[in-house]
């Protein structure tokens, strides 16, 4: 399947492309403000883009680089392979991959890339004898769409702190989402409802 100058990880992210049936790769990463960021490449390109990276323009990121050093890979991370279960409901499949960015010029990583200052942070906690452990609460509201199917401002409940049915109008939305986040190889802890009306 592939020239044979692959790691073994990057070896199994092809096989799984093949066995379900990927058509599309959400190569995501992160400007300096922490916002996601994502191109999407078809799954043919997989193995260039980890031999070679995939090429994109860094000045457009922002906090990235200049319109003269705009040139910037994206080198996937073939740990983060995880198909999007939203999307595999007949049709065919899209998965993700977190990126490194690598300094065209330099072939470095780019050291604006928060992934890559989190790593030398880690690494750095790391020697001075800590260990570094976090996880994300995510936190949302829902809202009830109009006759058009359009989004409101009216929430979907009158639901509070940990409260449940009738109040609570969210659990299988909620169970769901802990179906879905499963499926991508998160762990998940809990959900419930949080404080405000509609907030979960």
């Amino acid at each position: 399947m592939s020239d044979g100058n692959l790691t073994t990880a990057e070896e199994e992210v092809l096989e799984q492309i093949e066995a379900k049936d990927v058509d599309f790769l959400r190569l995501q990463f992160t400007d300096i403000l922490g916002t996601v960021k994502n191109v999407s490449v078809p799954a043919r390109q997989a193995e260039k883009a980890f031999t070679e990276g995939i090429y994109f323009d860094g000045s457009s990121i922002e906090g990235f680089v200049r319109i003269q050093e705009s040139d910037m890979r994206l080198k996937p991370d073939p740990e983060t392979f995880a198909v999007l279960p939203w999307r595999t409901n007949g049709e065919s499949a899209a998965a993700r991959m977190i990126c490194d960015v690598i300094n065209t010029s330099t072939g470095e990583p780019f050291e604006g890339d928060p992934r890559y200052v989190l790593k030398q942070a880690l690494e750095r906690a790391k020697e001075m004898g800590y260990t570094v452990n976090a996880a994300p609460e995510p936190e949302f509201f829902l809202f009830e769409e109009d006759e058009d199917g359009h989004a409101t401002t009216e929430t979907n409940d009158h639901g509070g702190y940990f409260d449940l049915a009738p109040k609570d109008l969210a659990s299988d939305v909620r169970r769901d989402i802990i179906y879905g986040l499963e499926n991508m190889g998160f762990e998940v802890e809990a959900s419930h409802h949080e404080v405000a009306e509609g907030q979960h």
